[in-house]
């Protein structure tokens, strides 16, 4: 049956207006697809239809899982400064810590509320718990569970509308994150006094070095950039809404940077889960440093790559 009769009643005002509705007017249930009016779990599908929904549920509940852990126990090994390096945990940065804070409160939960909400009303995720954990739907072409559901009008649900707002907050993180890569990147030793080429020289100090660490957090934060730029909600800023760029101020700009959002869109259930294993990993890397688990691997070093050589006459 095509849906197109039901589309037509729901075009008038007064359905639109109705309470309850969502902006289209269609009733709850009036075009559900092939799992509506199915009983729960039912299907003609012949496919490993719930692998996918079992196999996200796993992922979320490890990685969410640790995540929480590392938050609120955690707070002991979440800084690594030792042997010239400077590694914080993403799960601490801006790492924030009044002094109002009661000893047993982890700094880290004044902060991932933003995180957080962002991942928790991302378009893709919502998708993944939404199949995984309630069931609604579990998949294509499965018997639901018969709710009359009219799109995300009350509470809690309502509060996925935020989503839009918690992209800002995440924007504002990043550049935070992508300062502590520097950081990373950045080993400091002793000064010390050495004898080069017959001279005293002063040595060590800041320099340019590539740790274990290093990598970790660069991972972490390039992971979250793909993650955030490839938002649904960051596409619509930039250039979804417009029905004409040529019309629009700085058009040609924003339907370029609306391509390259859009191709990193396609991509966007691999950046959410890549970055969510990436976070964790750099957390529990930095974690096993501060523990003194694991010795901090130097893979390169460019300790000299800004000095000037020294000339000598013939």
């Amino acid at each position: 049956m095509s849906p197109e009769p039901q589309r037509k009643l729901s075009s008038g005002v007064g359905a639109a207006g109705a309470r309850g509705l969502p902006a289209t007017g269609t009733p709850a249930g009036a075009w559900r697809g092939a799992g509506y009016g199915q009983a729960f779990g039912a299907t003609e599908r012949t496919d490993r239809w719930w692998l996918i929904p079992v196999t996200q549920a796993v992922g979320l509940l490890l990685l969410i899982g640790y995540a929480n852990y590392a938050a609120i126990f955690g707070a002991a090994h979440y800084h690594y400064v030792a042997n010239g390096r400077d590694y914080l945990s993403p799960f601490y940065s801006p790492y924030i810590h009044p002094a109002w804070l009661p000893v047993w409160l982890s700094p880290a939960l004044l902060i991932l509320v933003f995180p957080l909400g962002f991942r928790a009303t991302c378009y893709y995720y919502r998708k993944a718990y939404y199949r995984s954990f309630f069931a609604d739907p579990m998949a294509c072409a499965v018997g639901e569970q018969g709710k009359a559901y009219c799109g995300e009008l009350k509470f809690p649900f309502i509060l996925q509308n935020l989503h839009r707002y918690f992209l800002y907050a995440a924007l504002v993180f990043l550049v935070i994150l992508w300062i502590d890569v520097v950081k990373a990147f950045i080993f400091n030793d002793p000064i010390t006094t050495v004898m080069r080429d017959h001279r005293l020289v002063s040595d060590g100090g800041r320099y340019l070095a590539i740790g274990g660490g290093s990598l970790a957090i660069l991972a972490s934060t390039l992971t979250l950039t793909l993650y955030t730029f490839s938002c649904h909600s960051l596409r619509h800023i930039i250039g979804g809404k417009l029905d004409c760029f040529s019309c629009a101020a700085a058009g040609g700009p924003r339907q370029k940077a609306w391509g390259w959002v859009s191709f990193l869109n396609e991509h966007h259930m691999g950046w959410a889960w890549a970055s969510l294993f990436a976070v964790c990993f750099a957390d529990f890397y930095v974690r096993m440093c501060s523990m003194g688990v694991i010795h901090d691997p130097v893979i390169a070093t460019f300790k000299h790559l800004f000095e000037m050589p020294t000339w000598t006459g013939m």
